[in-house]
This record gives structure tokens, sequence and C-alpha cells, in this order.
């Protein structure tokens, strides 16, 4: 493990981390929205989905060819932004511009599948995972300058 690998692992989950925050807080801003941008519907919640990088793969014995492992973890990279398929909310109000005008949903207003409670919670755990990928960036910076100091006495 190289001198940096630990800033490298934070920063990847710095990244991840901030642009869940990004898609949480379009979420909360989009809680109401009956029309998405192509106007076919209420807008659906978006989701972050993440996977672990790894280093490349490595032989641990050359008598056993099956004993490849994965090796160290090398952070996260977030692998795409998926709509939630969850069922969308109804709201009857049938003056409402957007209300279904024929079927068993008549008068009813469809709104996004976005639950406030849930986006603030996956808020404070989006910012807590970044606080502590922040604090191993500042206790890996205070390694480094002990270990400077203690090369010069």
């Amino acid at each position: 493990m190289g001198m940096f690998d630990a800033i490298h692992t934070a920063a990847s989950g710095l990244s991840a981390q901030r642009l869940r925050l990004d898609v949480i807080s379009n979420n909360i801003a989009n809680a109401e929205t009956t029309r998405n941008q192509s106007g076919d519907g209420p807008f659906r919640r978006d989701r972050v989905v993440m996977t672990p990088i790894n280093m490349r793969s490595v032989w641990r014995s050359p008598v056993y060819p099956h004993a490849l492992e994965k090796g160290l973890g090398r952070g996260v990279k977030v692998e795409k932004i998926e709509k939630d398929m969850k069922p969308l909310r109804l709201k009857y109000d049938p003056y409402h511009p957007d209300a279904v005008q024929i079927g068993t949903k008549k008068g009813y207003v469809e709104l996004p599948n976005v639950n406030i409670v849930e986006e603030m919670t996956d808020m404070i755990s989006a910012s807590r995972s970044y606080e502590a990928n922040a604090q191993v960036i500042i206790g890996s910076r205070q390694m480094f300058q002990k270990a400077l100091e203690l090369t010069r006495a």
C-alpha cells in the first residue's frame, strides 16, 4: 500500500458522497413535480448505485492458481444513477391540470415517489460519510507531517 492510497480512497468516497448529496437535493426539490422534462408523467426519484474499486488481481500462490485474490480496496465509484420504480403517490384533486381524466384514477394527480423523511435520512447518511472521508484525509496529512518531523530530528 502506497503512501497516498488512503487519501485516494477517501477522495473517491468524497466525490461519490458529493454526487449522492446532489441527487438527494434534486429529489427533494422535485418532491411535488407532476411533470418530468419530457412531460410524460411525474418526476421519479433517483438513486445512486456505488460499487467498490479493487486493485488489480494478484496471485498469492503459484502452486494453487485458484488462489486469485481481488486485493485491497481502492475506494468506491458511482456505477449509475437509476430511477426508483416504486409506485407513485396519488392525491385527489380533480381541478389540477395534471389530474387523470378517465379510468379508475379519474380526478387523482400522480405525484412523485419521493418520501421526504427517507431523503433526509439518506442526506444525513451521505453527509456523515462525507465527513468520515474528510477526517481520513486530515488524519493522513497529520501522519505525513509527523513522519517528516521525525526525519528531520
